[in-house]
This record gives structure tokens, sequence and C-alpha cells, in this order.
């Protein structure tokens, strides 16, 4: 059994063969992946050493106390956190060892092919359609929307209909797809802080072989579900120190701007960071309890706050701020690798928040979900539960 000190000792192995000052950054991230120190509780061999989740903190703290090279995770966080967890789960043997490695170590940027323009919300109802070829593959056509990193990404995670005559759920099928093979043409979306860090994303004729298909023939919802679940996770459950965030920036602008303070602001503010204290232990407590097993519809209720506190922090900055609130550094078009919700001005947090209730699940069909599968409340009424999905009006 893996315990904390053998941990610190094979860290320390890692160290003393691979010294960070004087070893390549690729090197080194591919060592620590063979060394099964990338994420401990994955399987050996596959960056892993089957330990506990919770001991992965043992390692990452004695790398950055040695000055380790990270894998830049805010650039490859789709591939981290939602492709790595569903590639381990569904993928075959095969599929674990070409993908997994080059993932964690950033040589291969994954993003997500889910959403449409006609199926965002309602995501069964896709119309991206997944056709057998004479080759036994698939040949897909169709659009997808709101696609971070494609213009980054090598792979990505995509759904299809594969069969258009059962109810949309079961129509599904889930692939990896090369996002440099003919066909795949990446469109950006400039949105309201003026960069493009989503795109669309048109499929013609894009041939994908069987043995880049996650799961059975039509079990995509399900694969899907294991994708959508770590996403919320990985989007509301992020490990940030007290006062850290957005609420640590709010609270440092009130420290060192006294003449702008007022009894209301003063309230407004202390709710926010009880509010934010709350989420983070909240989040805490999610992932112990990730360490025995799938993340599961908890997750949703986590994205839901940070959607929540997201948008009434940057809303109290920007009042808070006044004028200088409103300022903006920069509105030319760009094509960001990430997002920075820190580092930044008031004003692009206050326009970037926004996109926070509908990415990732949008608000109302979080609170769906928590209604349903954590509260045991009554499903809503869902009259095209057994249409085919070719019956459906569009």
């Amino acid at each position: 059994m893996t315990d904390a000190q053998d941990l610190r000792r094979r860290t320390a192995e890692l160290l003393a063969a691979h010294p960070p000052a004087t070893t390549d950054r690729l090197e080194f991230l591919r060592a620590r992946f063979d060394a099964g120190l990338a994420w401990v509780h994955f399987p050996a061999g596959l960056g892993g050493l089957d330990a506990p989740r919770s001991l992965q903190a043992v390692v990452d703290a004695e790398l950055a106390a040695a000055g380790a090279p990270d894998n830049d995770p805010g650039r490859i966080g789709i591939g981290l956190g939602m492709a790595a967890p569903t590639v381990l789960r569904f993928g075959t043997d095969e599929q674990k060892q070409r993908f997994l490695r080059p993932l964690w170590t950033g040589e291969e940027v994954w993003c997500q092919l889910f959403s449409e323009p006609g199926a965002g919300s309602d995501l069964a109802a896709l119309a991206t359609r997944a056709v057998r070829d004479d080759e036994g593959g698939w040949v897909v056509d169709g659009q997808k929307v709101w696609t971070s990193s494609a213009h980054l990404a090598r792979w990505a995670i995509l759904i299809a209909r594969t069969d258009p005559g059962v109810p949309k759920h079961r129509g599904i099928s889930y692939f990896i797809c090369d996002m440099t093979d003919p066909g795949v043409e990446v469109r950006p979306l400039r949105q309201i802080t003026g960069e493009a860090e989503f795109n669309e994303v048109f499929l013609t004729g894009v041939r994908i072989p069987d043995a880049h298909r996650l799961g059975a023939v039509g079990e995509g919802w399900k694969v899907a579900q294991t994708t959508l679940m770590n996403e919320r996770v990985a989007i509301g459950g992020s490990r940030i120190p007290r006062e850290g965030g957005m609420i640590g920036v709010a609270a440092a602008d009130w420290r060192a701007r006294p003449a702008l303070r007022t009894h209301d602001l003063h309230q407004r503010l202390l709710k926010l960071w009880v509010d934010a204290e709350v989420a983070r232990l909240t989040g805490e407590r999610l992932r112990q309890q990730l360490t025995k097993g799938q993340p599961g519809p908890e997750g949703s209720g986590m994205k839901l706050a940070f959607a929540r506190l997201a948008q009434e922090i940057s809303g109290w900055e920007v009042e808070f701020l006044a004028e200088d609130g409103l300022t903006y550094d920069d509105w030319t078009m760009r094509r960001p690798d990430g997002v920075d919700f820190t580092g930044r001005e008031a004003g692009y947090r206050y326009l970037r928040a926004k996109g926070n209730s509908i990415e990732g699940g949008t608000s109302e069909v979080l609170l769906n979900i928590v209604a349903e599968r954590v509260l045991g409340l009554p499903p809503e009424p869902r009259t095209d539960k057994d249409v085919a999905w070719k019956d459906l009006p569009r």
C-alpha cells in the first residue's frame, strides 16, 4: 500500500535523477508521469500508483518546494479534467497507453465537441451525424459550438448521433476526433470580452476509425455523463486557499481603497466572503468524496455556486471601484490560451463571469440535476422521452 512516506521517497528519487534546474521541462514531465507521480490515484503504468487520490497533495508539495515545472494545467484543463477520466474509465488498453501520457504532459491539447447551435442546454438533441463507412470506421458531419481551445487542440472528445431511429439519449456514440484531419474547420467566436476564447467547429466528411470510439455504439450518452460530471467538478471545485480567487481580489480592493467604502458595500462584501468560504469548504468535502469513486451530481451544485459567486463578486467589485471599475485594458481581438479571473482588471472579470452560468451546463439545467438527483424531487414531465430523434420537431 503506497503511503505518504513512500511517495516522498519516490519523489526524491525523481528529483535526484532529473534535477529540475538542469532537466528539460518536457523531459521532466515525462519522467514524472513514468514514475507514477502525475496523478497518483491512476493505475500503475498510466501515470499513477493506485494510491489514494488525497496523497497527490504530498507529491505536489514536494515538487513545488524543489522548483519543479508543472504541466500548465490552465492550458490543458479540458484534457486533464474531462478527457482523461473518461478515457481511463471507458478506453481500451491501447487508447489509455496512446492518449494519457501526452495529454498529461501537455504535448497534446484537447477540446470538447459537445454543444451545438440547436443542442446546447438540451445536449441529447444533438444533430451531428456519424455514419459507418465501408472500412468499418465512421464519417462525421455536423457543427459544434462554444468549443474552448479548439484552435490549440490536437484531439477532441466528440459525441455524435449514430442512430436517429431511437430516442435521443440512446442513439449517441462517443469518439475521439483528430482535430488535424481533413474536414475539421475551426472558426473563432468573438465574445463580450473582445477575445475569441471560444470557437465553432465545422465537421465535413471527417473520417474517424472505430478504434477511436469510447464505449459501445449507441451508449455515448452514458460515456458523456462521466465527462460532464468531471467537467462540473473541474469548473466549480478547483482547490484554492482561504480568501483566494475572486473574493481575494475583492477583499484586497476593499483594504486598499478606504475612501470608497460604504456601509452597504461592506455588508455585501461580508456576505460574499462567507459564501465564498462555504463554497471553498464544500469543495474540499467534495474532493474527499472523490477519493472513493467517480464524481456524482454534487459537482453540479459546486458549479452552480461558482457561477453565482463569480458574477456577484465581479458585480460588487465594479460597483465599489466606481469609474475605475469600468476600465478595460484591451479590446484587441485575440485567441488566448485560457481564462485569467484574477490577473486581469475588474472590467474583464465582470464581462467574462457572464459566461459562467452558461458554460459547462447552464445554471437552469444544473438546478434540475440537483433537484432530481441530489434532493430526489419528482422529475419534470418529458414528452420526448420515448420518441425517436428523427420524429422530434425541429
